[in-house]
């Protein structure tokens, strides 16, 4: 594991420094955005359409979804009613809240899990955000930073869906499979060929994501609490309920270690459209990230001595 993340992080580190060396033509921000919307509206829909199409759709499915849902339900609960002790405005309330149930489970987990774990990873990795993760946070991640931020226009959860490219390639690779269409190998070749960049370039659009001058003194027990929930927490009660349902041993090692990755990043183009503490929300990224280089391992441990 140790060895899996010093890969990781050196790529992160290219991140990190593309950020302040990038040529000047255009801004740092339209850099990472221009690199964002390649991964997101072509290169990830072609990996999760060519691994939906080929990977067996059972019960094992269900069961990935289900763990996904007690992992976001977890984080928000424990959050929830940590919040009713710490006092803090509406706007951070709902920026913890995103920050301790959603998980980077593409951007860092895939990587992650397939460096340790082996490429069978991808398919759970991909099941557990794209069938549960990504469209709460777009339905209800959504109506709660409705609630708690400044938007005054109207929200519609379904037409944020909509517009996820990924979760477009989820449905028409289930249909496919579903109905027994047999995949094209030029067609395999092609989509592997898209899907190669997607761990190199999200790792790098991670390290250009971490905002480092977003770390204050005055978060850090609020960060404190975001990483003891979602990097311990979570994973743990990800784990007891997987020995709950009998979940299969193959699989109870990638959802616990899925549950203890970090924040998600995606969290804070929400925070910044519904107007809430997105500088919180930003410093939990970087917090939750840089603690897991040291609680991932740990976890990672303890799951190969059970």
């Amino acid at each position: 594991m140790l060895a899996a993340l010093l890969q990781m992080v050196v790529l992160m580190a290219i991140g990190v420094l593309w950020k302040h060396i990038a040529p000047s033509h255009i801004s740092t921000h339209a850099h990472r955005r221009a690199i964002t919307d390649l991964v997101f509206y072509l290169l990830l829909p072609a990996l999760v359409l060519d691994i939906i199409w080929q990977t067996p759709l059972n019960t094992a499915s269900l069961h990935i979804s289900f763990i996904a849902l007690c992992a976001i339900s977890v984080g928000l609960m424990i959050m929830w009613f940590a919040l009713r002790v710490i006092k803090t405005g509406k706007k951070q309330t709902g920026a913890l809240l995103l920050a301790a149930a959603f998980p980077n489970a593409t951007y860092l987990g895939l990587p992650v899990l397939g460096a340790v774990l082996g490429d069978y990873t991808q398919a759970i990795v991909i099941q557990y955000d794209l069938f549960a993760c990504t469209p709460v946070l777009l339905s209800l991640g959504i109506l709660l930073a409705h609630h708690f931020g400044e938007h005054q226009g109207k929200t519609h959860p379904l037409r944020e869906l909509i517009k996820v490219p990924p979760l477009w390639a989820v449905t028409i690779g289930v249909a496919l499979n579903l109905s027994g269409i047999e995949q094209p190998e030029f067609l395999h070749a092609s989509l592997s060929t898209l899907a190669g960049g997607v761990v190199p370039i999200m790792l790098i659009v991670l390290g250009m994501s971490i905002r480092w001058n977003s770390l204050r003194l005055r978060f850090i027990p609020l960060l404190s609490l975001v990483a003891l929930i979602s990097l311990i927490l979570v994973p743990f009660a990800v784990y007891m309920i997987s020995h709950w349902i009998s979940l299969s041993a193959q699989l109870i090692t990638p959802v616990t270690l899925i549950a203890a990755m970090p924040t998600m990043i995606f969290g804070i183009v929400i925070c910044e459209r519904y107007q809430l503490d997105g500088e919180l929300y930003a410093a939990a990224v970087t917090f939750t990230t840089l603690a897991s280089l040291i609680t991932l391992p740990i976890t990672f441990h303890l799951l190969s001595l059970s």
